[in-house]
This record gives structure tokens, sequence and C-alpha cells, in this order.
């Protein structure tokens, strides 16, 4: 196979006719509030000369663009001069976007070029980053998984290289949302942890993303239950010109997208990916084998300038099996992990409709979205079917989700408010094993809870000091009818303001003040006791978090931007453990399930830090960024100790650049440092209890010293080569991605084991009851390299 590939690259490279050939570049430019075409204003690609006047219907055409990335600066008599977000060019085909131009509301002497990476927003000035698209598909280590991507912003942690859990600013893996064109879907990832944010690969395609902002605080008052992120991902409509197949084959899936019009008013794009993952962990010898598909799909109808629908549908099935050959042939870390992994099933999907009116004097947005995840798992006894279960769980979770937003485009400020209703269902059936009380105890429960929740929300904004000081005041209330505590929303008012100033031309300072509330998940909220009640019902809280973000960007001419960040967060009723008694903050990056157990919503946290960020834009085809964030994460335990957080690695480090060589080649390098994170020595009392062993084949904490014990620091160098050639009627892009290029070593916290090197158990001489414990060093150094194929017509 090795051969092969290198073979196949040696005559491609060889090939003298494949030079690159220049595309197209068309579009609409419109009014961003009345949705009209805008005629005669001037389409200009940044960097070039070539530009275009828009004619009757706002359309334009740039012929003979050179391919790659470009953005395009729109200007028009009385609108703001705009830069767009990235186009990707294709040689001999067209590329698509549309622009929206927000009207100036005073003379301008002069006209002054505003680029997307200086637009303030008066309701989020700071806390906010946006991915375009030249990041999405070039970036080296993240395979095009944008969870991988967003994992190396500034204030983002990482727990595992194969995990995708976003750790954004201490907060815990829970606290996160995410935004797919308006519409709000739990699950990004496949694999996902119910009641966290995790999972092992991503499931957006990124042949469907045009840009993403992703907040990392600052929250506008519109997006409800997000404690720590937002993440809007923003997709591209399918291509008006004609029909187009794209095909891909990356690290771990096969990708197949067609898009193109249906008619005269409406487009589409549509996707389906099936992994080879298994294969590649198979041939790495790892305890487990995820296979994955996974399906997405846009359609957009334009009824005329004033109104337009979107629909939108993402869905994944995973099945993920364990690797029970290791059993007999893999080393004592793959047999431990082996003994007690669990094989898992899950499937998830969101299908939702946004409506957009533009009126006279205002926006109006209706969005009605349905989504459902199904989650289970069986463990048997030495992974054989034909032995009894450990344990069983399967758990299904659906919302049906109106929401309704209004944005005022006519008034002397800048006025939005609106309101949404969640109706939701859980269930839960659960079988296990447990040790309590010095005795096995089969629990078992089969729970299930209705609930309604309500949103409202508010946020005025304007601009003073001819548009240097920008002050945005907003407002967000929740509640549902678990409880009655809940069902009121006064206790979770959640006010926040911004601020942001222009000290001068080069320098901003900007500022953030806010409550946030986030929703309890539906494990917690749905966990039902071996008793049958309902544990949780009446003492669960909205988790409630007050944050302080204070910054200053400094931009010196067109290429160069530094910025600085302290941020401050408090936390309160936050759900622990009673078992175990420490904060579920500090869970949810292993698979299967957080939350599902009984907790007392009196945890308290807090997080502070500071983030620096120094950033080279594209000059002479190279860009550079280079964050740091240095910061600390706690949460009281049961007693109410302070307790670091497992997320709380002190510091992070992220160096990225990319370069384009010319002919069509890129090079781009990532390297990552992060602290060592806090880990929890095991409880030798109860682990060498036979008894206690056998109902979970691993060790247990010790969680009354909860993450005492730190691991090293750990650090990578990814890199990836890139490569495009086009044809008359089709492109093809090849790429190599290596990961952990210098075989960096990730050490793990230890494990235990409790049996010799033969695979005997070792028993107690002294105690028949008791067993000894034997530690094996778990660490990976391992270098991963891929080569991707991807072919569009």
């Amino acid at each position: 196979m090795t051969k092969l590939y290198y073979t196949l690259l040696v005559l491609l490279l060889s090939v003298t006719t494949l030079l690159a050939q220049q595309g197209t570049v068309e579009g609409r430019v419109y009014s961003m509030k009345s949705n009209n075409p805008l005629e005669l204003a001037t389409v200009r690609v940044q960097g070039s000369n070539l530009n275009a006047r828009t004619d009757s219907v706002g359309r334009f055409a740039i012929s003979g663009v050179n391919p790659g990335f470009i953005r395009l600066i729109v200007t028009m008599l009385g609108y703001e001069t705009t830069t767009s977000a990235e186009v990707q060019v294709v040689g001999n085909q067209a590329s698509f976007i549309d622009i929206a131009l927000e009207e100036e509301s005073t003379n301008l002497a002069e006209v002054v070029v505003r680029p997307r990476v200086r637009f303030k927003r008066a309701e989020s000035p700071l806390s906010i980053q946006t991915l375009g698209l030249k990041q999405i598909e070039k970036s080296a280590g993240a395979n095009r998984d944008i969870s991988k991507l967003v994992q190396r912003l500034p204030g983002v942690g990482a727990t595992d290289p194969n995990r995708n859990d976003l750790i954004v600013r201490g907060g815990g893996p829970s606290e996160n949302v995410f935004y797919l064109d308006d519409i709000e879907i739990p699950v990004i990832n496949h694999f996902a942890t119910q009641g966290a944010s995790g999972g092992s690969v991503g499931m957006i395609n990124p042949d469907f993303v045009r840009e993403i902002d992703f907040y990392t605080g600052a929250f506008p008052a519109s997006r409800s239950n997000a404690l720590s992120s937002v993440m809007e991902i923003k997709q591209r409509d399918g291509d008006a010109d004609r029909m187009h197949v794209k095909a891909s084959v990356g690290a771990s899936d096969a990708a197949l997208t067609i898009e193109g019009p249906l008619g005269g008013k409406s487009t589409f794009i549509a996707s389906a990916r099936q992994s080879y993952l298994q294969w590649l962990f198979k041939a790495i010898k790892l305890p487990f084998l995820p296979t994955y598909n996974d399906f997405q799909v846009k359609y957009k109808y334009r009824f005329d300038a004033h109104n337009e629908l979107s629909v939108v549908g993402i869905g994944a099935i995973d099945n993920m099996r364990l690797n029970t050959q290791l059993q007999t042939t893999g080393t004592e870390a793959q047999r431990y992990i082996l003994g007690y992994l669990p094989e898992y099933k899950q499937w998830n999907y969101t299908v939702g409709a946004v409506y957009k009116h533009y009126g006279e004097g205002h926006i109006d947005n209706w969005i009605l979205s349905r989504n459902m995840l199904r989650n289970s798992s069986v463990k048997h006894q030495n992974n054989d079917p034909a032995l009894p279960k450990l344990s069983e769980y399967e758990s299904d979770e659906t919302e049906n989700k109106l929401r309704y937003e209004r944005v005022y485009t006519t008034l002397p400020i800048k006025l939005s408010f609106g309101a949404g209703l969640r109706y939701a269902s859980y269930t839960n059936r659960s079988e296990r094993l447990a040790y309590q009380s010095g005795q096995v105890v089969s629990l078992s429960y089969d729970a299930q809870i209705k609930l309604l929740a309500y949103s409202v929300f508010a946020q005025a904004s304007d601009e003073y000091l001819d548009k240097r000081l920008k002050l945005s005041l907003g407002l967000n209330l929740v509640g549902n009818t678990l409880n009655p505590t809940m069902s009121n929303p006064f206790p979770q008012l959640s006010p926040r303001l911004s601020a942001s100033f222009a000290l001068s031309d080069d320098i901003d300072l900007n500022a953030n003040l806010g409550r946030f509330a986030m929703q309890p998940s539906y494990t917690s909220m749905g966990y039902r006791a071996s008793d049958g009640s309902y544990a949780n019902k009446e003492r669960l809280r909205y988790i409630m978090s007050n944050q302080a973000v204070l910054g200053a960007e400094y931009h010196p001419g067109d290429h160069l931007r530094f910025s600085a960040e302290g941020f401050y967060k408090s936390y309160s009723a936050y759900p622990i453990s009673e078992a175990e008694g420490v904060s579920l903050a500090s869970k949810g990056t292993e698979f299967g399930q957080v939350g599902a157990e009984a907790v007392l919503s009196t945890g308290l946290g807090r997080a502070y830090g500071v983030e620096v960020v120094a950033r080279l834009l594209p000059w002479n085809e190279f860009s550079a960024t280079a964050t740091y964030t240095l910061f600390r994460s706690e949460f009281t335990d049961k007693s109410g100790v302070y307790r670091p957080s497992s997320w709380d690695t002190g510091q992070m480090i992220n160096l990225l650049a990319s370069y384009r060589l010319g002919k069509s080649w890129y090079l781009s390098a990532s390297w990552r440092y992060i602290g060592g994170a806090p880990y929890t020595p095991i409880d030798m009392e109860l682990s060498t209890n036979k008894a206690a062993w056998a109902v979970t084949n691993r060790a247990y904490p010790d969680y009354a010293r909860f993450n005492t014990l730190r691991l090293p620091a750990k650090h990578q160098l990814d890199l990836r080569l890139d490569k495009e050639f086009y044809f008359k009627h089709w492109m093809l892009n090849l790429y190599l991605d290596v990961q952990n290029a210098y075989l960096s070593s990730s050490v793990n916290a230890p494990i235990y084991t409790n049996r010799d090197a033969s695979g005997q158990v070792m028993d107690d001489p002294t105690d028949p009851q008791r067993q000894q414990l034997r530690q094996l060093d778990y660490y990976s150094r391992l270098i991963l390299p891929t080569l991707g194929l991807i072919v569009k017509l």
C-alpha cells in the first residue's frame, strides 16, 4: 500500500500539464437590513486589482482569479465597506458567496475598509474567535475536524489526543452549546459523552462550513445554557451554477458531497460519510474499534427578497466494539482496558427549519427543530456474550424546540428580543453491579421525565463618541418545570453588559460583565434511585456563573494583531456527586455518560487567568498565530474544600503557521504545549478487595485525595503538506498530515492490574478475600501519518 501511494504521488507530480487553472468568484451583495439586492456595489479581490460591479439583482462575477483562499472587499456609497468571509477559489470552477452590507449611519468623508478581523460586535466585543475556510481545510493535525481545530484556540484545553472534549477557560466539558445555522444541536462529535460535549471524531462535515464564530465569554443574550463557550457554525448554501460532486478520503473516513441548484430559487447540499477508523485502530492495536456513519443536508429556498427558508439536518450512527483479540495477544495495558471498557452503540439526529422574514424596519426569525440522542452500552464478564452482564445502559433524550427572534433595523439603537420553548423527554433503563457498604449489590432503574423549558431575552446596543464607544446591555431569563424552584425564572436572572472603546486608531479596550445560567444535564435531572425515587428532582438548581472579562487589542498596520484578555469566572449550585463527593465539573471526558447519579446542587467553583495572542495575518503567503494561556481552575468538594479541577493544567501554548509555497502547494505546522494535569491516586484499601474489583475490573480512585498528584507536561508537533491539481472539469487535492512528528511521549495517570506477568490473579497471602496490585506504565508515544485525497467535480 505504501508503494502504491508513493507511485501515485510521483506520477502526479511529474505531469507537467497540470498547471493551476484560474477560477471564478460569483455571488450576491444585499442589504443586511432589508435583504434587498444592491446594484452598482464594487467588489474587489483583496490584494489584487480584479473587481466587478453588481447588477440590478445584486449579482457579480469576477473571473481570472488564481486558485486559493481569498477575501472580497465590497464598497458602496451609504454602506459600511465590508470584507467578506474566506472563499476557496478552485481552478476552472465557480465559487459562490453572498455578502451582506450594513448601512452607514453617517456620511463618511472617505471610504474606510473595515475587515472582519477588526469588526466589533457591540454585544460581544471580546472573547470571540472566527475560524475561516483556510484554517478549517489546511490546518495541521486537525484533519478537517472542527472540534480538534477549536482545541487550538486561546483558552481551550485538551484532555487526550483521541478525544474532542472542549475545556474552555477552566470550565467543565458540559458547559458548551452549539448552533448550526441558528439551530441548536446538542451533539457535534461521534461517540459523544452524554451530558457533556466530547467524543472521538467530529461529525460536522467541513464541506458545509463557511465560517465559525467561537465565543469563550461575553455570550449574546440570545444564547442560553452556556457557561464556557458558544459555537456558531455558519453553513454555506449549495452552489447555484450546476451540480457538483466532491469525494474525499481522510484520516478516519470517506465522504461524498453533492450540491447544486433545485430550480431558480433553491439550492441544496447533502453528504454522507463512512468511517474506516476501525481498521486503523486495529492496525495500531488499540483495544477499541469504532465505526461510524454520518449524514448532513441543507436546503435553501428564497421565496422573494424578503422571505427565505432553510432546512437543516444532521445525524450519526456510531458503534464501538472491543478488539477482543488483544485479550490474548495484547500488552498488559491493553488487556487492562479491555477488562473494564464496555461496548457502545449510539445514534443521534437534529432536523430543523429557519424561516427568515425581512420586514419594514425589522427582521424576524422563526426556528423550529427536533433532536434525539440514543446512548447504550453493555459489559459482559470477560467480554463473553454468553456470560452474565456486569452492566447494561440505554437512554433516550428528545427535544422539540421553537424559538422566535426579532431584530429592529431602523431604530436609533440596535434592539433585539425573543423567546423560546423546549419540550423534552428523557428515559433511562439501567442495570449494573455496585460495591456498597461492604457488599456487591445489583442496581436497576427505569426512569422517565418530561419537562417544558422556556427562555426569553432582550439586548440593546448603541454607539457613542463618533462610534469610538460601543455599549450593549442584555438580559436573559430561563426556567423549566422540573421543580418549583427551577420553574421560577428570577433566580436565573442573567444580565450582561459589554463595552468597547477605541482608545486610538490602533488600540481598543474591551470589557464584559455578566451572569449566566445553565440547566443541569438530563442524566442528573432524570436519575432514579434503586428505591424508585427521583433523587435529584427536587434539589437540583440551575448552575450559575458570574463572569468578568477585560481585554485590549493592538492592531498596527494591516497584518499584525495583538490582544490580551484577563478573565474571572465564579460558579454556584454546581452538582456534586453524593457518593464520591467531587464536583461534576471534573467529569465528562470518558465514553458513556456523566451525571447519572445522585447529586447535590451545592458546589462552588472559580476559574481565572489571562490569554495573550499575537497574530500575523496573511503576508506574502505566510500567516502565523501564537497564543499563551495562564489559568487556574478549582471546584469545591462535598466538604466545601476547593480542589483543582481535572483541567487545571496551569498553562497552554499554541504556535500555528501556514505558508503557500506556490503552484498550489501549502505547508502548515502546529505545536502545542499543555502543563501537567492533576490526577487522583487510587484507594488501595478498596481496590485490593476482590469483590469490589470484580464489579469494575479496575482500581477505585481515592476521592479523599482528589487531584492531589500531577502528570508531566505534554507537547506535540503536527505537520501538513497539501498539493492541489486543477484539470478542465475537476480538481484533485492530495495532503499528508503527520501528527506528533517528533514522537513526543504523552504520560497518562498510572494504571494498576491485579494480575502478574503470566496473567494470574495475585492473591494476598495474608487474606484470601484480597489481592495484590501492580502498577503499569501508561503512556502514548505514537506518530500518526495520514495521506488524504479530495476530488471535486
